[in-house]
């Protein structure tokens, strides 16, 4: 289902711009991921590891970050 590598990106890659730019993907509000999957999320890697933080969130799986932060 998920990828090892994708989920220690999700622990450890900083958000690059924005309100909460510097917080890891993991730590960013589902309020805030919901509203990129309503207008969009970026292109490449990043919109995709964003698309993948929030399934987790929505899924309760935040246990299977925490571990590798």
């Amino acid at each position: 289902m998920f990828e090892k590598q994708q989920l220690i990106d999700i622990a450890q890659t900083p958000m690059p711009f924005g309100k909460y730019a510097g917080r890891v993907l993991i730590d960013l509000p589902e309020e805030y991921l919901l509203w990129f999957a309503k207008e969009g999320f970026p292109t490449g890697k990043l919109g995709q590891l964003m698309a993948l933080t929030l399934e987790i969130k929505i899924e309760g799986l935040e246990g299977l970050i925490a571990p590798l932060k």
